[in-house]
């Protein structure tokens, strides 16, 4: 498999990827040439933290921008195995800026301890980089995806959940349906009752 990722005391570089303003969202990595299918791209690196820091990274996010979402930087933990996981929110880390999208042209590998992103498909010199996030179903609504992909479920969302969401989604549908028809039957019922007459 080849190998094209070189990686500096300061910044992570890849002689096929650089990252640049995103049409999507903030930054994004796109390719500088051609990349064909099997290239580790680029590593996600960072401080590797324990799951209970990782949870304390991400709340103390959530609680510091909780009245200012739209200045969300993102939490950039990476899960690397049961016991560990990357904070990827480093300067030095390019690949945090790599886009979720529901029709993705890479993949995470983790290898040796390494978290790899590697292309799944031939990549276009201009071409952004995207891979699935994989998030969980229970907070999907929290994450709304914008990837445009003809693929897109509206969410980002491991890509094996997406048969649940979807039954989820016309679950809430159906509900949203009968709270409706039976809210217009009582509007109905009160136009159809019979006035009062007021006593003089």
């Amino acid at each position: 498999m080849l190998k094209l990722f070189k990686r500096g005391p300061k910044k992570t570089r890849s002689k096929y990827a650089r990252a640049r303003r995103s049409k999507i969202h903030g930054m994004g990595v796109y390719a500088k040439r051609n990349i064909p299918k099997g290239v580790e791209i680029l590593d996600y690196v960072g401080t590797k933290v324990t799951k209970k820091q990782s949870d304390k990274i991400a709340d103390d996010l959530f609680k510091k921008y909780e009245h200012n979402k739209e200045k969300f930087p993102g939490v950039f933990i990476f899960e690397l195995d049961k016991k560990y996981d990357i904070d990827g929110n480093v300067k030095y880390n390019t690949a945090r800026f790599i886009n979720h999208s529901c029709s993705p042209n890479c993949e995470v590998e983790i290898e040796k301890g390494r978290i790899w992103i590697q292309s799944i498909k031939k990549i276009k010199k201009g071409e952004e980089l995207f891979y699935n996030y994989g998030y969980d179903i229970d907070d999907h609504e929290d994450h709304p995806c914008y990837c445009g992909s003809k693929k897109c479920v509206g969410y980002i969302l491991d890509e094996d959940l997406w048969p649940r969401l979807k039954k989820k989604i016309a679950a809430k549908k159906k509900k949203e349906r009968l709270a409706a028809k039976k809210k217009k039957a009582k509007t109905n019922k009160r136009k159809s009752a019979p006035k009062s007459k007021k006593k003089r």
